[in-house]
């Protein structure tokens, strides 16, 4: 059978955000797509948040202080997410992928896999615990949801963070689960080089073609 063609996705830049009016805007895109609503993915840095998904639970969030805590609609536990850290929020249209849930799920893993790679950097998955881990200590979180077989929330990156708010927290879940950031094993503090990977990864895997919002194409992006 002959591969298809890429298809169109638009890429939003969203820079730094609070997290509640991106979420928000993430389910009223979803609602109101069609079937011939162009795919997107969305960049952004989230103010200082920990979010509780659909199977969190209260007790994970061991001393959130002055950190907000929002309860979600992802799946999946406590994270949090703050300044340095790359979110990527993947609304795609599943069936017109022609792919299932699961195996949306390890191309995201494997986006992040890959873009480690590119500095020499071994991440890998780890069995019953979803994201993406170098040494045992967490790169990367996933959190997704799917309405009406379309996308939406999606994957977290730390490239150069302060990560003690993960110490006030159970990460998804895991009592005493290390974290750890790109920047801190050789790779690059740039979020802009981080970017321009992560996103060509993302096209490879799932057979798409990026544009930027304003009509200009996303760079390294075939």
């Amino acid at each position: 059978m002959a591969a298809r063609d890429p298809l169109p996705a638009i890429v939003r830049e969203l820079g730094r955000q609070p997290y509640t009016p991106v979420w928000r805007a993430m389910q009223a895109f979803t609602d109101a797509r069609d079937e011939a609503t162009p795919d997107e993915l969305w960049l952004v840095e989230h103010d200082p948040v920990f979010t509780l998904g659909q199977a969190g639970r209260p007790e994970h969030v061991l001393a959130p202080g002055e950190i907000p805590v929002i309860h979600v609609d992802r799946g999946g536990q406590v994270t949090y997410h703050g300044p340095g850290q790359l979110v990527l929020y993947p609304l795609l249209d599943l069936k017109r992928l022609k792919i299932g849930v699961r195996d949306y799920v390890c191309r995201i893993e494997q986006a992040i896999i890959d873009t480690c790679a590119e500095w020499n950097i071994h991440a890998e998955r780890k069995d019953g615990a979803p994201g993406v881990y170098v040494a045992g200590a967490k790169i990367g979180a996933l959190g997704i949801r799917v309405r009406r077989g379309c996308t939406f929330h999606g994957l977290s990156f730390n490239i150069a963070m302060d990560l003690e708010p993960f110490h006030r927290i159970n990460p998804c879940g895991y009592e005493g689960l290390q974290t750890i950031a790109l920047s801190d094993l050789g790779g690059p503090a740039s979020m802009e080089a981080v970017k321009s990977v992560l996103l060509e990864k993302i096209a490879g895997l799932f057979g798409i073609a990026l544009t930027r919002a304003d009509g200009v194409p996303a760079p390294h992006v075939a």
